[in-house]
């Protein structure tokens, strides 16, 4: 939800990918993860551990008085209440596009925390295809599923103003990006780039159209971590 993200969120990796050699790393990597590991090596074992890593997707201020969700071997369960309407989970590699090469990628920690409209309305589809991933569901099923999902309208219908953090220091977004930049991720149903100026020169947004949640997730870096350290500097 890297993921991620696109995590997938994770759902950024596609935006992060932008060096010459992207088409070679591509192939690499995705020769690196062909396939889904065994469930073990994607479950956090001490909960309390995943509960912090969750929360620290946000500054103090929102994540501690939010909801948790953790990874079980069924999908994700509450482990933690809240009392702001946030959920914050950690996302594992199918948070992005079943084309991303790090679907499979086990090492995939992604601390994210919906806000209320996004924990409602956009959350949900990454549940789903939690669920699908533990059943042994392939890419083309869990594209199939979600997609019928969505046109059944058995997914709720994406919420204004649904946004999240990912400002963990601790964000595993992919090999390549272990811990990226600080950044809020906002969520606006189609392919609407254009109409936030995103990706022109000098323009601080970043646009992803996740075709298959038929969603644009909108990525603008922050200056600090969680923790309120400072984050990388912004390239120019």
């Amino acid at each position: 939800m890297q993921r991620n993200p696109v995590g997938i969120i994770v759902l950024v990796f596609a935006v992060l990918m932008l060096a010459p050699d992207t088409a070679w790393r591509a192939q690499a990597q995705a020769a690196a993860y062909p396939a889904m590991a065994p469930v073990d090596q994607y479950l956090i074992q001490d909960e309390k551990a995943e509960i912090a890593l969750a929360r620290s997707g946000a500054p103090p201020s929102i994540g501690d008085e939010a909801e948790v969700m953790v990874l079980g071997r069924e999908g994700y369960t509450r482990a933690a209440k809240g009392g702001n309407g946030f959920v914050c989970v950690v996302e594992r590699s199918w948070g992005a596009a079943t084309d991303d090469p790090e679907f499979w990628n086990p090492k995939v920690r992604s601390p994210i925390c919906f806000n209320p409209a996004a924990a409602r309305s956009f959350l949900p589809i990454y549940l789903m295809k939690t669920r699908l991933v533990l059943e042994g569901k392939s890419k083309a099923e869990i594209v199939r599923a979600t997609g019928s999902a969505l046109d059944k309208n058995d997914l709720p219908a994406l919420e204004p103003g649904s946004m999240c953090y990912m400002m963990s220091k601790e964000q595993y977004l992919s090999d390549s990006d272990k811990s990226w930049h600080p950044h809020l991720m906002f969520f606006v149903p189609g392919d609407v780039a254009k109409s936030w100026g995103a990706d022109l020169p000098g323009s601080p947004v970043i646009a992803a159209d996740d075709p298959q949640e038929r969603v644009t997730i909108f990525l603008v870096w922050t200056g600090h971590w969680s923790d309120g350290t400072p984050g990388p500097a912004a390239a120019h």
